[in-house]
């Protein structure tokens, strides 16, 4: 294992244990109530028995169902990838989950959809610890050991879970804090992006100019799209940002933040569907600079 796993698990876990949900709201211990409208966004809760953690965002029940942690996507590889040494902070992810979930009693809440096409179920999960709910995307996230990760048929809860993922980031915890899993330059050479195809990334920079037709809108990040990477929006999916405040004519010279799968087409690409995949940034941003963990150098090159 590589040399960062017993110190990250330390330093995660007291910050994972902490985050509970009251019978007041959604807290962090000893800080009050601290309600949010996080709950009021989801269902009733269906309950079960964790038998079995599978990695850092499933879950397998005593009944046999399983459960993703719809909103944290823990960290993982790029499909493909081949390496001599184990990538950086999955294990530690799926033990800091294991910790917390197995065996314990949990709370299913849905915000969208519930199951996928593999028949899984999609919630919010909570811990039960007597009067206390330990929510399990909510402290991931604050641990830096999962990034926010939502649908255009499950976005409830984001809101919340993006202000704790920018605290992570900002203290550069877990994946903040290892360049595998650093936000991209858009700027940076498209080759190098494109050997992330297939893989979930952020992705930021300064939006040259605003392109496409009736069918498509294009986000261009660089004077020739034929290559550059580019933001594709779908026609039937700009209401949801014009809704959201976001308006894409506008975005030109704007510096954002996109979330999603990089794919290729005409150069590396991401197909923001929803609004939750894009933030407009300050002008005045800068990057998120990275400290590498030095042990995990051979791991984390590509």
């Amino acid at each position: 294992m590589i040399g960062l796993n017993s110190a990250m698990i330390r330093a995660a876990l007291p910050i994972v244990a902490a985050l509970v949900l009251t019978a007041g709201g959604y807290a962090k211990a000893g800080a009050g109530a601290g309600v949010t409208t996080a709950v009021s966004e989801l269902s009733e809760p269906q309950t079960g028995t964790v038998a079995r953690v599978e990695d850092g965002e499933t879950l397998e029940l005593t009944d046999g169902s399983v459960v993703r942690l719809i909103g944290a996507k823990a960290p993982s590889s790029p499909l493909g990838w081949r390496g001599d040494r184990p990538w950086p902070l999955v294990e530690e992810a799926k033990q800091a989950l294991d910790q917390l979930a197995s065996g314990a009693e949990v709370e299913l809440r849905f915000g969208g959809t519930r199951v996928d096409r593999h028949g899984h179920a999609l919630a919010q999960v909570f811990v039960v610890k007597g009067r206390t709910r330990v929510w399990l995307q909510q402290a991931l996230v604050a641990a830096g050991l999962a990034r926010v990760y939502s649908f255009p048929d499950n976005r409830a809860c984001v809101a919340e879970l993006m202000a704790r993922e920018a605290e992570a980031r900002a203290a550069r915890k877990g994946v903040w804090g290892v360049s595998a899993y650093r936000i991209r330059d858009a700027a940076e050479d498209p080759e190098q992006i494109a050997r992330l195809k297939h893989s979930y990334q952020l992705v930021e920079g300064v939006v040259a100019a605003v392109g496409g037709g009736a069918a498509r809108t294009y986000l261009n990040f660089g004077q020739d799209w034929h290559t550059d990477f580019t933001v594709e929006i779908d026609r039937k999916d700009k209401a949801a940002f014009a809704s959201a405040g976001i308006d894409l004519g506008a975005l030109a010279a704007k510096r954002i933040r996109v979330r999603g799968w990089i794919e290729w087409r005409n150069g590396p690409m991401i197909r923001a569907s929803h609004p939750e995949q894009i933030e407009v940034l300050p002008a005045d941003a800068a990057p998120n600079p990275v400290r590498p963990e030095p042990h995990a150098a051979g791991a984390v090159a590509l």
